[in-house]
């Protein structure tokens, strides 16, 4: 395998890139779960040769992967005392217009996203926008698009704040056997975050105005509901006049649906009901529920004998599909997931706008919001169950503040000062703070494992593993040669080409990923340009998170997209005009600060 060369290039890197170009393709043309993409590539890395043992499961057990997971602890614990909440309820107030709205959502989004990782922070925030938006009169796509844009700004500011950072620390460590500060991107993340939140605030118009699922589902006259007739029901055998089923308060009955799959439509008044009948009506939601109380309607994914067969205690529930999810491209016919989960599907909703068609039979999108009827668990344990193909919209719960929360933020405050003042390192840090969660008990162990996103950790220390090749095959040190022959050796504009090159990948794979991949290139860069390091290193490591134009990029655009009812071209508008600004004003910042 070592004789092979193609293009100055061995067999292993081959394998590598290979590897890379399978990830791209996955994510891309498939809905498989990222660490199934990330770990896969690792095996044939591995079974191939191309990394030892030692080297795949040191990516698993590197910085990165391990203060991760100790910080989720440590998050944990801010969740359960309530200190999260209390700062979320309490932060917002009632600001008297648009302007002030964002400026007053934007500030405390980028300051905790500092601190707890802008993906915590805008799972955190989003009902609680949206809830702020309905007090406010206003979309909530207006709140929630500056919100993502905020978290990934306050990201920007230290090693915490993105998980990309996390990564490139990590192998920075590696490379010099010395950590990175923990705020060491302070100075340029504060700058960006300054000129970004100004720019999002004087460029507010360009913020789409999309109406809210969820709120559509109570407000708007358009919606298809499709409800089912048990056999032992009194309208059976009357026709739909009779039974008072043709014009209901609110709607209308389009269509019937038999258990042959026989459709009826439009929908005669002298048709009869039969038992299993679908009745799909069109018109206001709230109104045409009435209907399971008034006439022994059932929402159902199968035949029913009798209504009791349908528990009482039965609730409503607002769900969105996320990206990823296995149900994209499939109907709640077609799959069994209302069978395996217990729920029953009453209506889908579009971008705020009516989805033709009988609710079952929509083949499913990202981003669709799904009014289900779910059995009587709780919010938590309906999303354990169903965490990668559903984000339910009510899933905030109110904590009971106590002692133990002013103990959480203490224990937050004493790891940031901890690790400031290099006391311990940051992986030391964070552990200690995990452990004094625990000890204090402001988190219980049994609750521990919902708060760890094992998916993230996994990819985690497969970008390490990645970058680990793409080091040791000569790949980087190709790519970097390559640039210096096409542009020269002045050390900006490589470092300029190279950073913008990643910027715009990062639009359509992961920071992590991208962080992990154009790590090594940087470094061998500046090896052989015989520069400092540094500015290339934080110049790549804000480049990453400019992921402002695509909601596949970025985690936090990913996690609003459905609750804002948005469309893939919305976040082009304002994102691309923050991608470039922000790109050039980076560029020059961090080569003032870390002079070449």
């Amino acid at each position: 395998m070592e004789q092979f060369v193609f293009l100055g290039i061995g067999l292993p890197a081959w394998i590598t890139i290979a590897s890379l170009v399978a990830i791209m393709v996955a994510l891309a043309r498939t809905h498989a779960p990222l660490e199934v993409v990330y770990l896969g590539a690792v095996t044939v890395l591995l079974v191939t040769g191309v990394v030892d043992e030692e080297e795949a499961m040191g990516g698993f057990a590197s910085e990165p992967v391990i203060v991760h997971a100790a910080f989720f602890v440590v998050i944990a614990g801010l969740i359960q005392t309530g200190v999260l909440y209390w700062l979320s309820k309490n932060v917002l107030g009632r600001p008297g217009n648009y302007r002030l709205s964002i400026i007053r959502l934007v500030v405390p989004v980028s300051v905790l996203a500092a601190f707890l990782n802008g993906t915590n922070t805008v799972a955190m925030f989003i009902d609680t926008v949206k809830i702020w938006a309905r007090t406010l009169n206003m979309n909530p796509s207006r709140l929630l698009l500056p919100m993502s844009y905020a978290a990934s700004f306050g990201g920007m500011c230290t090693l915490l704040g993105n998980t990309s950072n996390l990564v490139i620390s990590g192998l920075y460590l590696e490379k010099t056997g010395n950590s990175l500060h923990i705020f060491a991107p302070l100075l340029p993340g504060l700058i960006l975050t300054v000129v970004g939140t100004f720019l999002v605030v004087i460029l507010r118009n360009f913020i789409p105005k999309r109406e809210s699922s969820e709120q559509s589902f109570e407000t708007t006259s358009d919606y298809t509901v499709e409800l089912l007739v048990p056999t032992e029901n009194q309208a059976v055998g009357k026709t739909v006049q009779e039974a008072g089923l043709k014009q209901v308060n609110g709607g209308s009955l389009i269509e019937i649906v038999r258990f042959d799959k026989e459709i009826i439509m439009p929908v005669p008044d002298d048709e009869f009901v039969l038992g299993g009948d679908r009745l799909i009506y069109a018109g206001q939601i709230n109104e045409i529920l009435q209907l399971k109380k008034s006439h022994g309607l059932v929402a159902a994914d199968h035949h029913v004998y009798d209504i009791s067969e349908i528990g009482s205690d039965r609730k409503l529930r607002t769900a969105y599909v996320t990206f990823g999810s296995d149900l994209i491209g499939t109907s709640m016919s077609t799959n069994d997931f209302e069978h395996q989960n217990d729920m029953a599907l009453v209506a889908v909703a579009r971008q705020g706008k009516r989805v033709e068609g009988q609710p079952r039979e929509v083949r499913l999108q990202a981003g669709d919001t799904l009014l289900l009827e779910c059995p009587p668990k709780s919010v938590d344990q309906l999303e354990k169950v169903n965490r990668r193909n559903l984000q339910f919209f009510d899933s905030h719960f109110v904590p009971q503040l106590s002692k133990r929360t002013i103990t959480a933020a203490l224990i937050l405050v004493l790891m940031f000062v901890i690790s400031s003042f290099h006391i311990m390192p940051l992986m030391a840090s964070t552990m200690l703070a995990s452990g004094a969660m625990l000890l204090t008990k402001c988190c219980r162990m049994d609750r521990i494992v919902k708060y760890i996103e094992w998916d993230l950790l996994l990819v985690l220390g497969s970008t390490v593993v990645l970058s680990t090749a793409f080091s040791n095959t000569g790949i980087a040190s190709a790519i970097a040669d390559g640039a210096l022959q096409l542009f020269g050796t002045n050390p900006y504009v490589v470092m300029c080409v190279t950073c913008f090159l990643a910027s715009l990948v990062t639009q359509f794979v992961t920071d992590v990923g991208c962080a992990a991949i154009f790590f090594p290139i940087v470094w061998h860069q500046a090896m052989i340009l015989g520069c400092n390091p540094m500015p290339f290193v934080m110049s790549l490591m804000l480049s990453v998170t400019f992921s402002y134009s695509t909601p596949i990029g970025s985690t936090n655009n990913m996690l609003i997209f459905g609750p804002g009812s948005f469309r893939v071209g919305d976040f082009a508008r304002l994102g691309i005009v923050l991608h470039l600004v922000l790109f050039v004003l980076m560029m020059v910042v961090v080569n003032l600060i870390y002079p070449i």
